[in-house]
C-alpha cells in the first residue's frame, strides 16, 4: 500500500486553533504533527480534523499520544474531528477518546 505523506494546514475556526490533516498519519507523520502542533501551543482548544486522513497505523497513534500529551502539559484542550467510523472506534478502544473531544463535522460532540 502506498502511503500519502501528511500535510498540515493550521488555521483559526472561532478562536480554535484547527490542523487540518491530509495524508496517512503513521510513522513519517511526526515531524509534520510537530511543526504544526507548535504554531498553536497557546490556543486554548486545539483540533485536529482527520477529514483528509484515510490511514491511521499504531505508530501514528502513538504520535497523536505525544501531542495528546504536550497538549495536557500546555493546558490545552485536544479534540478529533472528521474520523471514520473505523477510526473512531480505534481512538475508543485505545481509550485517547477518554482523554480528547471527539467531534462529528460540525464541531458538537
Amino acid at each position: 500500500m502506498a502511503t500519502a505523506e501528511l500535510e498540515a494546514r493550521v488555521h483559526d475556526e472561532a478562536g480554535t486553533a484547527v490542523i487540518e490533516l491530509t495524508g496517512d498519519v503513521d510513522r513519517d507523520a511526526e515531524a509534520t504533527l510537530d511543526a504544526a502542533y507548535s504554531q498553536v501551543e497557546q490556543a486554548r482548544m486545539v483540533v485536529l480534523d482527520f477529514s483528509g486522513v484515510p490511514y491511521i497505523n499504531s505508530t501514528g497513534i502513538a504520535v497523536i499520544v505525544g501531542l495528546l500529551a504536550r497538549a495536557r502539559r500546555n493546558g490545552q484542550t485536544l479534540g478529533a474531528r472528521g474520523l471514520t467510523d473505523h477510526y473512531r472506534q480505534i481512538f475508543e478502544i485505545t481509550r485517547l477518546a477518554d482523554f480528547m473531544t471527539i467531534l462529528d463535522e460540525e464541531g458538537a460532540e
